[in-house]
């Protein structure tokens, strides 16, 4: 709360526990439709499908890899309860507009801020625009308990609420009464004690994966065939997973790349699945027709070394990248 400014905190046991606390706290439940991206990890989905609401997926913007604001009113029915966005690889959503959209259909707001500790949006962490915000602090992120989350609330009683669901629907005030069916979301001490550590050094973790991010955008950069995900002026991007896009003559090179990379002894990664592509979601799941743009990222998009690599590795990854490409494109 101190260092995200952030209000109605509570720690729970992983960021999918706080999706679901924050998704059952705010009444979204069976019959309700909730708008969310199509190209996001599937803790979202999975959260809403327990609850018995139906994700309703809509495109992203290529530009920030986020939401596309300008696609939700369309998708919004009279069934629509609430948006969930995501702040994808550390890159913040374009929250004035999708305000004004909240507050114009009266839909609450949920932020999935399970990548994107030490972003901001116009001065502000995110977290701070939405009825509630989850994070995770699971092994790969910036900041780890080892597992773990955290959830913030705009309104005090839905933290309360969700207090209460945390620790099996128990009354405080009479041991092993139930008030309502609720989960064992806690966090342990343990994990407690190491977050507690971690944020002794945040703002030190965070600054190391932007000054990663800055490197690479560097060596990378006005290079035919890779698009950089580019800042604006009114956020901070912390870069949870430094992310290029293959385009051009280089589309559908991308699994070419990563197993170039792999054969000079460099772990890169896909970006997430689209959820359209999944079969275990299109029960569950409704979808506007037009997708194509989390589809085609999906496709030629390559997640770079982003945690804990030197200078020398960065530009031994940029250079084998660059060379690669160079290559291609002399061919032609």
């Amino acid at each position: 709360s101190k260092f995200t400014k952030l209000k109605n905190v509570m720690a729970v046991s992983s960021g999918t526990a706080a999706l679901q606390l924050a998704i059952d706290s705010l009444g979204i439940s069976k019959g309700d439709e909730v708008i969310v991206p199509n190209l996001t990890f599937a803790a979202p989905i999975n959260s809403l499908i327990h609850s018995g609401a139906k994700p309703v997926l809509v495109d992203i913007k290529e530009e920030t890899l986020c939401i596309d604001e300008d696609k939700i009113e369309s998708a919004i029915t009279k069934k629509t309860k609430a948006i969930i966005v995501v702040h994808l690889y550390g890159y913040p959503a374009n929250m004035n507009r999708i305000n004004e959209i909240c507050r114009k259909n009266k839909l609450l707001l949920i932020e999935d801020c399970a990548e994107a500790l030490g972003s901001k949006y116009k001065g502000e962490h995110v977290g701070k625009f939405s009825d509630a915000a989850t994070f995770s602090f699971f092994g790969n992120k910036t900041l780890t308990t080892g597992e773990g989350g955290i959830i913030s609330f705009k309104k005090k009683k839905n933290k309360e609420k969700a207090l209460l669901l945390r620790d099996h629907g128990m009354s405080k005030k009479e041991k092993y009464w139930h008030l309502k069916i609720g989960y064992n979301f806690r966090m342990t001490n343990l994990q407690a004690a190491v977050g507690t550590a971690q944020f002794e050094r945040a703002q030190q973790l965070i600054n190391d994966k932007i000054k990663i991010a800055n490197l690479y955008n560097k060596l990378l950069k006005n290079i035919d065939g890779i698009r950089l995900i580019k800042n604006n002026k009114n956020i901070i991007n912390t870069y949870w997973l430094y992310v290029i896009i293959f385009d051009g003559k280089m589309l559908r090179y991308r699994d070419k790349i990563l197993n170039y990379l792999s054969i000079n002894g460099i772990d890169s990664r896909k970006v997430f699945y689209p959820i359209n592509k999944m079969p275990v979601f299109k029960y569950y799941c409704k979808q506007e027709k037009n997708l194509d743009i989390s589809n085609s990222v999906a496709s030629n998009a390559l997640c770079l070394p982003s945690s804990g690599v030197s200078e020398k590795e960065i530009k031994k990854v940029s250079s084998l990248i660059k060379k690669y490409v160079m290559g291609k494109n002399d061919k032609r």
